[in-house]
């Protein structure tokens, strides 16, 4: 004989709980309108015809709450944007428990943390603010303050165009001549100089390395001129290394006298390529005045009219405070085309202008159109002539 359970008071209670709950239910008050709906719908439901339709899950769609901002509101969250712009959160002092040499490094990612943090909690701020928060500041730069030079170029200017139709490159981009290119290197030259010059000349198309021995300079200019080259560049050495250029434009000149700095040859970047013989283009970027429309007009001199575009090749000449950075590039497309890269070709180096000489080369007679003298001219941080 199985055992008899004994039922607890506790569940005999529930139970009679639950069955007062549903007596409490059914002998309520019912609206019979609402019970043959209910009547309808399990009948619909039971039909073996169709199985029941799964309901569609609808996404809900988040509504942002419009705040009504109130002057005080509005207020408090201004101060709160200009608190978080502070520069300086934390200092050296905070991290004395770490050894001298692990300081530096823990303070500078925990500025860059604070300032990631910072830069989300304005963000904040602004979504809130609406289209009463504050404009998004300029950052100032010594180029944005650039002091204000007469010369700037306008190239809508009458006067500039019509001066730019009549100057010593007009038969250039005018398609009268084609640019030829003689190289040539102080007396005596190194290993390095003519690892340079060679370099040029992979940069530059039509171009042609000649050693010089002892020939003066005003010779070569005039056999230049006989064998019709377009303009001559003479690389100068110091302590065996190249550190600056004399550009001469020929026939008529101007002749240009550049420092070199920060040479870097291809066979030392950390991933380059090798130049094709394809006609680069040419990016001339922020010569802004007269001087500097002058020079990047001679500078686009040393190339072709008619890039090949197949070939990929930039060369570019930017400048910046007065530097004239060369950079040689080949651009590729990546993932189908929807993404491009930059190799280097090589090489790289920066440029100074020291002095712009009307007609071609002569240190004793020339008459200079520009010479730069730091102590005079360079008054300002602010101040630069290209």
């Amino acid at each position: 004989m199985a055992p008899k359970t004994k039922k607890s008071k506790k569940s005999s209670n529930k139970e009679e709980s639950m069955l007062d709950f549903v007596e409490e239910e059914v002998t309520g008050d019912v609206n019979e309108e609402d019970f043959e709906k209910i009547e309808d719908v399990v009948e619909d439901s039971d039909s073996d015809d169709e199985p029941p339709a799964k309901k569609k899950k609808v996404a809900k769609k988040e509504v942002k709450e419009e705040i009504e901002l109130t002057d005080e509101k509005l207020q408090e969250l201004i101060q709160k944007y200009e608190e978080s712009k502070a520069a300086l959160t934390k200092t050296k002092d905070d991290f004395k428990h770490l050894p001298k040499s692990q300081r530096g490094k823990a303070l500078k990612k925990a500025l860059k943390r604070d300032k990631r943090a910072r830069q989300e909690e304005r963000a904040k701020i602004r979504d809130e603010l609406g289209e009463s928060a504050p404009q998004k500041e300029v950052p100032k730069t010594i180029e944005s303050m650039r002091e204000y030079d007469a010369t700037m170029v306008d190239e809508q200017d009458d006067e500039v165009e019509h001066d730019e139709a009549n100057d010593e490159f007009a038969p250039y981009f005018s398609r009268e001549t084609s640019p030829k290119v003689m190289i040539t290197m102080t007396p005596k030259a190194k290993i390095t100089t003519f690892k340079f010059c060679f370099e040029l000349q992979k940069c530059i198309p039509n171009s042609e390395i000649f050693t010089r021995k002892n020939v003066l300079l005003k010779t070569i200019i005039e056999q230049a001129k006989e064998r019709e080259f377009t303009d001559l560049l003479v690389v100068h050495e110091d302590r065996k290394k190249p550190n600056g250029i004399i550009f001469c434009h020929l026939p008529e000149g101007p002749t240009a006298y550049f420092k070199i700095n920060s040479l870097t040859f291809t066979q030392d970047l950390k991933k380059f390529g090798e130049a094709t013989s394809h006609f680069p283009e040419v990016i001339l970027n922020n010569f802004n005045t007269r001087l500097g429309h002058n020079i990047a007009r001679m500078l686009a001199c040393l190339f072709p009219h008619d890039p090949k575009f197949t070939g990929r090749r930039v060369v570019t000449f930017h400048n910046q405070r007065d530097y004239i950075f060369f950079r040689h590039h080949r651009y590729e497309f990546k993932k189908e085309g929807t993404k491009a890269a930059l190799l280097e070709l090589g090489p790289r180096f920066t440029l100074r202008l020291k002095w712009l000489q009307k007609g071609t080369f002569d240190a004793k007679w020339g008459e200079f159109e520009w010479v730069l003298k730091r102590h005079e001219m360079e008054t300002s941080r602010r101040r630069f002539f290209l």
